[in-house]
């Protein structure tokens, strides 16, 4: 059996470790020894823009906010006309360097596409800066709003943050985002901070085993 080849590391703002390993083809970014994400279970980071923007309107300006594998971001360009932009927000530089190196075929390469735009650093901080700019916010920054391996990200999902994201949408966009299970509260701090929310369960991987959910909130006005 082959064993697992540390390929990276990365230090986050906290002082965590971030460890990019591979194995078999299979490649995984782990948080202090937990497995944050994984190349085998995609299903629901590629479903995030389809449920938040079924149709982007032409020249659409989508924020990704957390980088990862690229899975999301590559979901977002294949819906998106060639006049749109896509900024993908990611607060490890080093998860950028692993996408256009190691990773970078995993997804096809969606940082080499014209249209992405990169920000290295918080995406909260660039969410409070925006204005009715985005038809819609993807977030995967962590694991989720009740299960956070950074406890910076915390803010993000806070009465505050969320209504920062809601000004920072276009009127009828949607603020999407991804948990890695379910959170009994996403969907009441989603309508306390005026979106109309539902909750998506889809499979991690394949058709079968645990879900991940991605909770949508659409702001109506």
């Amino acid at each position: 059996m082959k064993p697992w080849e540390n390929l990276a590391e990365a230090r986050l703002p906290d002082g965590g470790v971030l460890t990019l390993v591979h194995h078999d083809g299979e490649y995984v970014i782990r948080a202090e020894g937990y497995d944050l994400m994984t190349s085998r279970a995609r299903n629901s980071e590629q479903a995030m823009m389809a449920l938040a923007c079924p149709e982007p309107p032409p020249g659409a300006s989508v924020l990704v906010g957390g980088l990862g594998m690229g899975y999301t971001l590559a979901a977002t360009l294949e819906q998106v006309d060639a006049a749109s932009t896509v900024l993908v927000a990611e607060l490890v530089p080093e998860v950028v360097d692993w996408n256009r190196g190691p990773m970078g075929d995993l997804a096809g390469r969606p940082l080499e596409d014209p249209r992405t735009e990169v920000y290295v650093g918080d995406v909260g901080r660039l969410i409070k800066a925006s204005r009715d700019r985005f038809d819609a916010i993807l977030l995967d920054v962590d694991n989720g709003p009740d299960s956070l391996t950074d406890r910076g990200n915390y803010a993000i999902y806070t009465p505050a943050g969320l209504a920062a994201a809601r000004r920072a949408l276009r009127p009828g966009g949607a603020l999407a985002i991804w948990s890695v299970g379910a959170d009994g509260t996403a969907q009441r701090r989603l309508r306390a901070a005026g979106f109309t929310p539902s909750e998506h369960r889809l499979p991690a991987h394949g058709k079968r085993g645990r879900s991940h959910v991605v909770y949508v909130g659409r702001r109506g006005d």
